[in-house]
């Protein structure tokens, strides 16, 4: 056999892994410690801490809103994001670190999932304050029944322990992350992308302050102060300190997760959407659901990606669909019956069916009825939320018992694929796995449960 020769890896790289070895793991010990404490905080305590990170987030917008400029101003820039300080505002306990090449150019639709306002900063701080305002998860018994035997059984909620979420462009996430995790009893670790670095760093140092108002332990929410990918690759396999990964962002990111993760993960691949037509659909109400379903935000992953309609009724339902959507802006890609419709059509390849657009983009299917719609869907759908519109109780009731997503919706925009929406307070992410979580993922997901038996003396024979 010839031996082949060892690769050397640089001395100054060796140092770069082990410098951000050893800040990750500080982060999760400090994370794990948290985790604990919270376990036993009480539920006003919890909710005193979440109320006075909202109150923070307020008093602080003017530098939350300075830090979201810097990063706009950078994914604006030819290159992109460029390369950010290791930590915003602070100095950096493990050393310089490369922060890796500049992400790409960012889209219009990117560009609006990053941006942050004054009115944005305030219903993250609402958010937050409702969030407070739900029912405490931890203690609750989910199931109680006695034995023959005598014994009492009771499954009861308890918190997961440390959650991290791994996130790219919209800033929000953090505050949403931060109060669903403490709210169940968990810490957490947010790990941005660096196109939002600046930003969550400041909505991040919020947070922490209203908790040490609170009384909840600061590192009961921490943002990794690195936008270094080797951090994320140190997250993955962090299993001695960390419980569940919550990915949230594109297609790569969510890949590269699943690929890599010895973690438990929370997860959506895409969220590719369909709304589906019907020929019994009502058409004025058929217009407005399309086009809010399309075009209110194209860059959420609630967005209508896939528009179906039937077959029965498509030359009557279908044109001011298109009017509405081309008038708004939307690019439209369609089949041939859709083409023959409206010349600014263009045709539609057969990527389009299988393609997550968050942008104004949207391709478009005659199919043959309700059948025809929920084979489309089985064949292309990422399991997230397809929605029906129609006034024909049968073809709804079809439609929601053989469609298997995570959110199955009818006369409705699929917009509302949101846990702020479900009342839930706000979410962590949508998850269309389904072991444990699936759907909006809220702070009774965020917590698992254990058995607690209680006995008079009893042996087993």
């Amino acid at each position: 056999m010839i031996a082949r020769p060892v690769r050397k890896v640089p001395a100054r790289a060796r140092t770069k892994a082990a410098s951000v070895a050893l800040l990750m793991d500080g982060i999760g010990s400090a994370a794990r410690a948290a985790a604990a404490r919270l376990a036993e905080t009480p539920a006003e305590v919890k909710n005193e801490a979440l109320r006075a990170a909202a109150r923070a987030l307020i008093e602080d917008r003017k530098d939350i809103l300075a830090a979201n400029a810097r990063d706009l101003e950078a994914a604006r820039a030819p290159g992109g994001a460029g390369r950010p300080d290791i930590r915003p505002g602070a100095k950096d306990a493990a050393g310089s670190m490369d922060m890796g090449a500049s992400a790409p150019g960012f889209s219009k639709a990117m560009l609006d999932r990053l941006m942050l306002d004054d009115g944005r900063v305030r219903a993250m701080a609402r958010a937050v304050e409702d969030v407070a305002a739900l029912p405490d998860p931890v203690g609750a018994v989910i199931a109680d029944w006695t034995r023959p035997n005598g014994l009492r059984i009771q499954r009861v909620r308890v918190p997961i322990g440390v959650i991290g979420v791994i996130f790219e462009s919209r800033p929000n996430v953090a505050a949403d992350a931060g109060a669903l995790c403490l709210k169940a009893g968990n810490a957490c670790i947010l790990r941005g992308g660096s196109e939002s670095f600046h930003s969550v760093g400041a909505i991040v140092a919020a947070l922490r302050r209203g908790l040490g108002a609170g009384k909840v332990p600061e590192g009961a929410i921490q943002m990794v102060p690195t936008t270094d990918r080797a951090a994320v690759g140190r997250m993955l396999t962090m299993t001695a300190f960390i419980d569940v990964i919550v990915p949230r962002g594109g297609k790569s990111l969510i890949e590269r997760v699943t690929a890599e993760s010895r973690v438990p993960l929370f997860k959506h691949l895409e969220g590719l959407c369909h709304t589906y037509v019907d020929g019994a659909a009502n058409p004025i109400k058929a217009r407005a659901i399309v086009l809010n379903a399309k075009m209110r935000r194209t860059g959420i992953c609630g967005a209508t990606e896939t528009l179906l309609v039937d077959r029965a009724k498509y030359r009557a339902l279908l044109p001011p669909i298109l009017e509405d959507l081309i008038g708004a802006g939307c690019e439209v890609r369609g089949d041939p019956d859709v083409r023959a419709l409206d010349p600014r059509v263009k045709p539609a390849a057969a990527e389009d069916w299988d393609t997550e657009y968050l942008d104004a983009i949207i391709s478009v299917r005659v199919v043959d009825g309700v059948e025809g719609a929920i084979a489309h869907i089985r064949a292309h759908g990422s399991g997230h939320t397809d929605a029906i519109v129609t006034d024909a109780p049968a073809a709804a009731e079809a439609f929601l018992r053989k469609v298997d997503s995570a959110i199955v919706m009818v006369n409705a925009s699929t917009q509302f694929a949101d846990g702020g929406e479900f009342g839930m307070g706000a979410e962590i992410g949508i998850s269309t796995d389904k072991l444990h979580a699936r759907g909006p993922v809220g702070v009774e997901q965020l917590t698992s449960f254990k058995y607690v038996v209680r006995g008079t003396g009893q042996c087993r024979p």
